[in-house]
């Protein structure tokens, strides 16, 4: 029997896995926290009893994930849960822009730009079961559907400050502003549309579900499938040398990679992974507040994720000034009540909220103050209902997960060419070891490799694919 060991019990680490597993490898994952999961995991980690999500919050590319909804996860016991309204985004003097997953309601909210966002998004979200797994993917690769992802690709190479001239609100704009965040880019460089097109598209076609539980649930979930498929887990083992399998998957950074590999690793791939760019930090706040945070937009006190950062040319200073490796005074900010969907989470009226900033690489500074600002500009008298609160800094981050390189939870920069050539540019950009030779055949599934950053399991998907061709 050949085997396999997975370096890493991620969301991909642990979808690669899985992919081994079934098809009858003998498949050990080592992972060096006491704890499996990477950014799946979930914890008390302010009052007793309260359940924070310690990295990712919410969902839509894993309740949209190919590989996720093969496994049946729910007879797992996974479950999503779905908060009234997706995403909202508050603007000053109560006002906000509002996503839910009813197009039709979205669009009737947003007035006169309504029209304009159902053009947009309406032909893509129809496609969305084609688009979506064409997305999840490497981005050189022949489609299965050209032509809805020809529909899609086109716009997404733009930036997100032209696509965002469709609306003439500051509602609209300021919506896909946050959309569009998530890339921590500037909105104004190459593919950042592409960013909010795919979370725009998920949020109306699948919405942006919470795992019931915590994000922890994922991973239990994920874990469950290798035990049934004959695989385990090792947990507290750090690997620093090559393991001695015939398979090697790394759920790890680049720089985790060259240092197992050494001269095992191609030249032309050492080179890519020395280049590599790691993009801009999170820094974290955990609160317990008292009755919630009081939203003087209605819509937000009932959002699952709220975008904090203002309007559409805010969100884009801000994102540039953290490119450019500058704190901006007003950071955009993102934060999860995941409890609105998921009650189970909080301890009678004292409920977590999950917030990060966006900051510089390897940021040392402390955040907190700026993150609290941002609450209390659109929900004045936050501050007094916070019951408790946990700080992670960049620096924490990276202690926790080797991954975090300087705080980049992404796995890398979404700059255009390491969103094309992701994280190399070869025929197979997963595999570090040549096809022919000795010693095992090494393969990158991590979100440094494609699609990158978020929980679907896909780059473990693909890696752990590749690598049973080669076997």
């Amino acid at each position: 029997m050949s085997t396999a060991v997975v370096v890493g019990s991620g969301p991909n680490g642990l979808a690669a896995a899985i992919v081994l597993a079934q098809a009858g490898l003998d498949v050990t994952v080592v992972e060096a926290a006491e704890t499996i999961g990477g950014g799946t995991r979930s914890a008390e980690l302010t009052v007793p009893g309260l359940v924070h999500d310690v990295c990712s919050a919410v969902h839509p590319m894993g309740v949209a994930s190919p590989f996720f909804d093969s496994l049946d996860l729910g007879a797992h016991g996974l479950q999503w849960a779905w908060p009234e309204i997706d995403v909202a985004h508050p603007l000053d003097h109560g006002r906000a822009g509002v996503l839910v997953r009813d197009l039709d309601r979205t669009v009737r909210g947003l007035g006169a730009d309504g029209d304009a966002w159902r053009r947009l998004f309406a032909p893509l979200v129809a496609r969305a079961d084609a688009i979506i797994p064409e997305v999840l993917g490497p981005v050189p690769h022949v489609p299965r559907h050209p032509f809805a992802l020809a529909r899609f690709g086109v716009p997404a190479l733009l930036p997100a400050s032209l696509l965002a001239r469709c609306w003439k609100g500051e509602e609209a704009r300021a919506l896909f502003a946050g959309l569009a965040a998530h890339a921590v880019r500037p909105l104004d460089a190459p593919a950042t549309g592409g960013i909010g097109l795919a979370f725009g598209v998920t949020a109306h076609a699948y919405g942006w579900p919470v795992a019931v539980g915590g994000s922890a649930s994922i991973a239990d979930a994920l874990h469950s499938v290798l035990r049934e498929a004959g695989g385990r887990v090792e947990t507290g083992t750090r690997v620093t040398d090559l393991p001695d399998a015939d398979v090697v998957m790394l759920d790890t950074a680049p720089d985790q990679a060259v240092t197992m590999l050494g001269d095992r690793l191609p030249s032309r791939t050492r080179r890519a992974f020395e280049r590599w760019k790691h993009g801009p930090a999170v820094f974290k706040l955990d609160l317990a507040v008292e009755g919630g945070i009081p939203w003087q937009d209605e819509s937000a006190r009932r959002a699952g994720t709220v975008h904090v950062g203002g309007r559409f040319e805010e969100v884009h200073a801000a994102e540039s000034a953290v490119s450019a490796g500058s704190m901006p005074a007003r950071p955009f900010v993102l934060v999860a009540q995941q409890y609105l969907a998921d009650p189970g989470r909080s301890v009678g009226d004292v409920h977590p909220v999950w917030t990060y900033a966006h900051v510089p690489n390897g940021f040392t500074g402390d955040a907190t103050e700026a993150i609290l600002a941002q609450l209390e500009r659109f929900a004045p008298g936050t501050r007094g209902r916070v019951v408790a609160s946990a700080v992670r800094t960049p620096a924490d981050l990276y202690a926790d997960n080797a991954n975090y390189v300087g705080g980049d939870i992404s796995g890398g920069a979404l700059t255009l060419g390491q969103l094309v050539f992701r994280p190399q540019l070869a025929p197979d950009p997963y595999r570090l070891t040549p096809r022919r030779g000795s010693g095992p055949s090494v393969h990158l599934c991590s979100s440094s490799a494609p699609p990158g950053g978020g929980v679907h399991g896909m780059a473990g998907f693909h890696a752990a694919t590749r690598a049973l061709r080669g076997l």
